[in-house]
This record gives structure tokens, sequence and C-alpha cells, in this order.
């Protein structure tokens, strides 16, 4: 994943919704796009309306960057939901999901996306006790997400539960400890996925 070395929260002024890519910050009064919801840019009050092929886009954009992939990994998670069974819109969005990334994300272990990929690719987090570097790595059903026996690791990941409070989505289960882990119970669905998308417009836009 490329880097960001802008401000961030310049994304969630774009699309016009909490991307929560700072992570405990956007929950509180301090979070940008609370302060300022209108787009980033000196001439934004000229900017004409969205075309067609706009709001199809912004779709699409929002979905990559609250996931923090870019556009070859997007093009093949795509891809590979066409040639899956059902409904392909619902498809991509579960194996977004599944990213290790995200469950590590979504479990409370790192306060967003970005402290996830990065506590992956630095080896604080297990899978079925098996050290994982690789941040899209994609989980499945009776996969246990640990973290890495040595204090450091430890100390991090409780650190972040203590301070997230935000739910645990249905498709995960947290067991919280001295030595916390997260077991992944089932596929994700369209209702686990914590941010609201039309994927029909992503569908249409990547299908011409």
């Amino acid at each position: 994943m490329a880097r960001v070395t802008g401000p961030v929260c310049r994304m969630c002024r774009r699309e016009g919704a909490k991307l929560f890519l700072k992570g405990v910050r956007c929950d509180t009064p301090k979070c940008a796009f609370e302060r300022r919801e209108s787009a980033p840019g000196m001439n934004v009050f000229r900017r004409g309306k969205l075309t067609d092929y706009g709001i199809h886009l912004r779709e699409k954009q929002k979905v990559k960057r609250y996931y923090g992939v870019l556009e070859r990994q997007f093009r093949k998670y795509f891809d590979a939901a066409e040639r899956a069974k059902g409904n392909t819109g619902e498809v991509l969005m579960s194996l977004l999901e599944r990213r290790l990334d995200n469950v590590v994300c979504r479990l409370g272990f790192g306060q967003s996306r970005a402290q996830a990929r990065m506590m992956v690719n630095h080896g604080h987090i297990t899978v079925n006790g098996r050290c994982v570097d690789v941040a899209s790595c994609l989980t499945r059903p009776g996969d246990v997400i640990g973290v890495k026996d040595r204090p450091k690791s430890l100390q991090w990941v409780q650190a972040s539960l203590e301070e997230s409070a935000r739910e645990v989505p249905e498709f995960l289960s947290l067991i919280q400890g001295p030595q916390p882990e997260g077991h992944v119970l089932r596929l994700p669905e369209a209702e686990d996925v914590s941010i609201p998308v039309q994927t029909q417009l992503i569908v249409e836009l990547c299908s011409k």
C-alpha cells in the first residue's frame, strides 16, 4: 500500500463521509470532518454538479480509501468477485472485509487500518499460531487471530483495546485477557460492512 504523506482527513472531506482513518480521534470533536465537511480546495464552491461517471467514481474511491488498497489491488478483488458465485458487489465487500489488516482493526487490536497494517507488517499478529506479515492475507472461518507473545506486541494491543470503543462485528468474536485473540466465525456479509456503500455503482463502473 502506498503511504499517504499528506493530511488524511482531506480524503474524508473529498468523499463526503467519515472514513475513520485516524482511529479514536475520528470519534472525538477533534475530527476534521466534523468541523469542516466541505470538500478540500480553494474553489470548492465553484465546482458544478457531479456527472454520472463522477458519482460512480467517488463511490469506488471511497471504498479504496476506506480499506487502504490501490487500484491494481482493487481490480484483483473485483475480478475475483466477478468470477465467484453470488452478487458481485456483496462478494467484493466480503473480500475486502476479510483482509487481515481490516480484521485486526475491526477486533480493536489497531485503532485504524493504517495502524493495523503496520502491526501486521512488523510481525505483531499471528494467524492460527503462526506469524503472518502480509496485510492483504484473506482470513477464513475458523481462523484465530492472535498477538505475538512478546511484551511490546501485547502492550500495544492492550492499549488499543482500552482506547477503542467500537463494537466488534458479528462475523468476529473477541476474547480479551492477558493475551487477547479474535475468532473468525463466518464470512462477512453485507450487513457487516461498517461503511455505507452502494456496491451497484462500483460494479457498473468496473464492468465497463
